[in-house]
């Protein structure tokens, strides 16, 4: 399958912070965040690079640059990890794709689409939670008929049910994940997961 999960001390102690239940919004947006500066340095560590000479104060010397980068958030729960995506990759443009889940099929359900031209991009994909894969199979397709051929998703946790999804619709879109999980439970929830983190980015848990 092509998926990487990140085993590394500091994601490690970010995702704690997010697993806690007694984590607040402030704290739980800034680990959010700083773990997601991890993913996007593994998702990147394999992008394409063009070479460009320049000159340092004391001579020249060949220079690399990635080519134009797309995120794609997830809404609402992906706008949690932007922010470091915009920090690393300063002119990366952003796309976003709404998507509310039914809460009996747990399929995705379109509200809003809106997407720069793909071809030629990387395709970061931000969905921090990978549950029946429905969402992030939805979103690679349409940005696939968007010229998009070079996709990587970034995920905080993942359930091996979204992992098997996505193999099976989209073999390859690569996954870099925080973590893989046990299972989802009857209500589609990852488990131990770290509830709904949409709810918990904006405070809008009960």
């Amino acid at each position: 399958m092509n998926l990487t999960v990140i085993d590394h001390p500091l994601t490690r102690h970010y995702l704690t912070v997010l697993r806690d239940r007694r984590t607040s919004p402030e704290p739980f947006r800034a680990a959010a965040r700083r773990l997601t500066y991890t993913l996007v340095h593994e998702a990147t560590a394999r992008a394409p690079l063009y070479q460009e000479d320049i000159e340092t104060p004391l001579e020249p010397v060949a220079g690399y640059h990635m080519p134009g980068v797309v995120a794609i958030a997830v809404l609402r729960a992906g706008l949690g990890m932007l922010d470091a995506v915009v920090d690393l990759i300063p002119d990366v443009k952003v796309g976003f794709a709404g998507l509310q889940r039914d809460e009996e099929t747990a399929q995705p359900m379109e509200y809003y689409f809106k997407l720069p031209d793909l071809s030629g991009s990387v395709v970061l994909i931000l969905e921090p939670m990978l549950a029946t894969g429905g969402s992030l199979s939805w979103a690679a397709a349409k940005a696939k008929t968007s010229g998009a051929r070079d996709i990587t998703a970034l995920c905080v946790v993942a359930a091996p049910e979204g992992v098997r999804r996505m193999y099976q619709d989209h073999p390859d879109v690569r996954i870099v994940a925080a973590a893989l999980d046990r299972e989802l439970d009857a209500h589609y929830y990852i488990r131990p997961g770290l509830g709904d983190m949409g709810d918990r980015l904006f405070g809008t848990l009960g």
